[in-house]
């Protein structure tokens, strides 16, 4: 573990990792910009609580892959006896529940071990004004999973007559006969038929049926 006098200033940083090549990189990248000054390091998430109470650094650069104590147990306990200090979450996880709950415990940033010099650096000047940072690769992914959400058949398209059709295509019958059950012709049902697989972007009666047994419909 290092400690360094703060400077007022740069900014200052509390570097949390467990591996030593990690921390002895990171501050040699950060110490050579005059904007920032590491104040101290340490490889475990207990004395990062003790660091940040006793040095209240501008910037807390956290792994979340620690033991016994992990980055989001230190985060929570980092803000209560340093509240000042603004966090950021660094892990090798890229999965947007990660940076999730990172924020919720309390940082402010979050970027994975594949981030660039450069956008560690922009990481924590955002978060040293007091933004919010979530690195490329998480915001990434994360539009790649609304992407595909959106893509998804949503019941809720369907009218009600749609949805009565639906329900007795699950159970076996051809379109002559819910014609038969409807009162309505041949016709008015593939019509149906056709604008419901439009509706729920499925190719044919094989991938509604799937859907209507995958989703539970009634």
């Amino acid at each position: 573990m290092l400690e360094y006098n703060p400077v007022n200033d740069k900014i200052t940083i509390l570097i949390v990792d467990d591996h030593k090549l990690i921390r002895d990189t990171w501050s040699f990248i950060l110490n050579s910009d005059p904007r920032f000054q590491v104040i101290a390091e340490t490889d475990s998430g207990k004395d990062s609580i003790d660091l940040a109470e006793n040095n209240h650094p501008n910037i807390v650069l956290m792994d979340i892959n620690m033991s016994p104590m992990n980055g989001f147990e230190a985060t929570k306990e980092i803000r209560k006896v340093s509240p000042e200090s603004k966090i950021i979450g660094v892990s090798m996880h890229s999965q947007p529940a990660y940076a999730k709950k990172m924020l919720q415990v309390g940082a402010m940033g979050y970027i994975t071990k594949n981030s660039s010099k450069e956008e560690m650096i922009g990481a924590i000047s955002e978060v040293a004004q007091g933004n919010k940072y979530i690195c490329h690769e998480v915001k990434t992914i994360l539009s790649e999973q609304i992407l595909e959400d959106n893509e998804k058949p949503d019941i809720n398209l369907l009218s009600q007559r749609e949805i009565e059709i639906i329900d007795l295509i699950k159970q076996g019958q051809s379109s002559k006969e819910i014609a038969q059950q409807l009162s309505i012709t041949l016709k008015t049902v593939e019509v149906h038929r056709h604008n419901i697989l439009k509706k729920l972007n499925l190719k044919n009666t094989a991938a509604l049926v799937n859907f209507i047994n995958n989703a539970g419909i009634a």
